[in-house]
């Protein structure tokens, strides 16, 4: 396998205690938040208050068809400006004070995971377009009762809304690309994205230096280029898709997490795990992929050279490695300790993706010696666990195989 060279890193100037003190002053901001909520809560009531008053009108008789079109109307109303606190209460937050780390919740707004400053203020634009929309409605359903007057202003008010809106997402889009590009300066403009499934774009080389994704691909080391499309996800008899959709995104790469994927043999963990690895090399990620009896001859080899250190450092250059198959081959003490190394090494600074047929509680019995506890401690700090159950779909064809 070529040798691969660390990327040096230039360091960060250090941070003044002046810089140091202004940044903490985001903390003032919280008790606003907590404002927030308490108006959430005042809606709340609102929002049962005006139900119960609706109610009780339909039981009475008294509610006309004009009353509980209004009534309906103020209870839309009051649901959108809830959920308009939530964007700003969630979402400012996250951006403007402290991450809330809700990575991995099956509940996470998706909005969340890319909130900025530019997508929070289009968002709030068209939230409020949407409130303005409904009150403009119950304008025209109460038209009887409602002035010529304000029915031009509510409506001049209106297009307003709609004007500013459309203003503020188009200086977005711009904004937003210009800061991808001082970001990424070697991003081009991402295709549509295809329905059902998570676009992740690729990155071309903006140097001459620089591998383009087929080598990058090349480079990987993958037995087969498999696909995240490709997975039969109706196969396995329990298994997580919103997770591994989630992963499609690569947060978990430039996070710097882990990935392990657990489940029996022929249920797919490989295939998984080489079309996250695909998709890391298309957006411009650096990949190796081994089998864990491979990645256990290397590191024994850069030791037995006396460079284990210089070899994990240059496997710095990666942003994932993954390691398949582990479980299928018990390690003594020794390659235990050099899988410990590699997982300490690269702890909280870049990536692993494994395939296992074991709980990551029952490691001592692929791993001999004391290292497996903390390697697994390690591993599963910041780790997604995708777990797949079923049988295995090569005995399955194999069987049909054999009954025709």
């Amino acid at each position: 396998m070529p040798s691969v060279q660390a990327i040096d890193r230039d360091p960060s100037p250090p941070t003044t205690t002046l810089g140091y003190a202004l940044f903490a002053t985001r903390w003032l901001q919280a008790p606003l938040y907590f404002g927030l909520v308490a108006a959430q809560g005042v809606y709340v009531y609102k929002f049962f208050n005006e139900l119960w008053a609706l109610i009780l009108r339909c039981v009475t008789g008294q509610a006309t068809e004009t009353y509980v079109m209004l009534a309906v109307l103020k209870l839309v109303d009051v649901v959108m400006i809830a959920n308009l606190l939530i964007m700003v209460i969630v979402g400012g937050y996250e951006t403007f004070v402290s991450r809330i780390g809700l990575q991995g919740h099956r509940d996470q707004p998706e909005w969340l995971s890319h909130v900025n400053s530019n997508v929070l203020k289009v968002k709030l634009a068209t939230a409020i377009v949407g409130i303005s929309s409904v009150h403009l409605l119950q304008m025209f359903v109460d038209v009887h009762r409602t002035s010529h007057h304000s029915l031009l202003w509510g409506t001049v008010i209106h297009m307003a809304f709609i004007a500013s809106a459309a203003i503020l997402a188009y200086m977005s889009g711009p904004m937003a690309a210009q800061a991808e590009r001082a970001h990424h300066p070697a991003h081009h403009e991402p295709a549509p994205e295809a329905p059902g499934k998570v676009f992740v774009p690729a990155q071309a080389a903006s140097r001459e230096d620089e591998p383009s994704g087929e080598e990058r691909l090349r480079a990987a080391g993958f037995p087969a280029r498999k696909l995240l499309e490709d997975f039969d996800s109706e196969h396995p008899r329990s298994f997580d898709r919103e997770a591994v959709a989630r992963l499609g995104k690569l947060d978990f790469v430039t996070a710097g997490r882990n990935v392990v994927f657990v489940g029996p043999p022929g249920t797919g963990k490989t295939h998984l795990a080489v079309g996250l690895g695909v998709r890391a090399c298309q957006a411009g990620h650096s990949v190796r992929f081994a089998s864990a009896t491979q990645w256990a001859a290397r590191l024994a080899g850069a030791r037995d050279a006396g460079r284990l250190t210089e070899e994990l450092s240059a496997l710095d250059a990666h942003a994932l490695l993954i390691v398949d198959e582990i479980g299928y081959t018990p390690f003594d003490a020794e390659t235990a300790t050099l899988f410990f190394d590699l997982v300490a090494h690269r702890y909280e600074r870049s990536s692993l993706i494994v395939t296992t047929d074991r709980p990551l509680g029952r490691w001592d019995e692929i791993f001999d010696g004391p290292s497996a506890h903390a390697m697994v401690d390690r591993l599963a700090h910041h780790a997604e666990l995708v777990r797949i159950e079923g049988e295995s779909f090569r005995l399955r064809r194999a069987g049909a195989a054999w009954v025709d």
